[in-house]
C-alpha cells in the first residue's frame, strides 16, 4: 500500500460510510414528502448538495499531506451553487427543480468519474467512477424529466439511494484492500 493510500483510505473509509447513512436517511425522508414542494422537501432539496460540499471539505482536509484532487474544489463550488440554485427553485415549482438537479447530477458526476478515475490507485474506486457516470446520465434524464406534466420528486429519492449504495461498497472495498496489506 502506498503512503498515499495509507494515509487516505480511513478517512475515505469513514467518509463514505457517514454519506451512505445520509443518502439512505434522505431518501426515505424525501420519498415520504416528495409528492409536493414543502418546507420538508425544499430543506431536503437544498440540504444534500450542502452535504456534499462538506464532504468534499473533510475529504480535502484529509488529503492535506498528499496531493488533494483538483477535483474536490470544483466540487466544492458546483455543490454550492446548486444548494443555492435549488432553493431559488423551489419557488418554482418541480420542474425548475428537476433542472437543477440535474445539472447539478451532470456536472458534478462528471466531476466524480475524474476524481475516482485520479484515485484508482487506492483501490475501491470503481463504485466511485460508476456512480459519477450514472450520475450523469442520471442528471440528463430529470432534465428531460422536469418537461413532463406529471413531474415528481421520487426519482431523486431513487438516484440519492443508489449514490448511497456505491458510496458504501467503496467504503467497503477500501476496507477489504487496507486490510490486506
Amino acid at each position: 500500500m502506498s503512503s498515499r493510500t495509507a494515509i487516505l483510505a480511513p478517512t475515505l473509509r469513514r467518509l463514505y460510510f457517514a454519506r451512505f447513512g445520509f443518502a439512505l436517511v434522505w431518501a426515505g425522508l424525501l420519498f415520504t414528502s416528495a409528492s409536493k414542494l414543502g418546507p420538508v422537501s425544499i430543506a431536503l432539496l437544498v440540504l444534500y448538495p450542502l452535504f456534499d460540499v462538506a464532504a468534499a471539505v473533510i475529504d480535502l482536509r484529509s488529503a492535506q499531506d498528499t496531493k488533494p484532487a483538483p477535483g474536490l474544489y470544483v466540487n466544492i463550488a458546483i455543490s454550492t451553487i446548486a444548494g443555492i440554485g435549488l432553493a431559488f427553485a423551489a419557488a418554482s415549482g418541480i420542474p425548475a427543480v428537476l433542472r437543477v438537479w440535474g445539472a447539478w447530477a451532470i456536472v458534478s458526476g462528471l466531476v466524480q468519474l475524474a476524481v475516482g478515475i485520479g484515485r484508482r490507485e487506492l483501490g475501491g474506486q470503481w463504485a466511485m467512477i460508476a456512480s459519477g457516470a450514472i450520475s450523469a446520465l442520471a442528471g440528463t434524464s430529470f432534465v428531460l424529466q422536469a418537461a413532463q406534466p406529471d413531474a415528481t420528486l421520487l426519482n431523486l429519492a431513487g438516484y440519492a439511494f443508489l449514490g448511497g449504495v456505491f458510496f458504501l461498497v467503496s467504503a467497503i472495498r477500501l476496507g477489504r484492500l487496507s486490510a490486506r496489506d
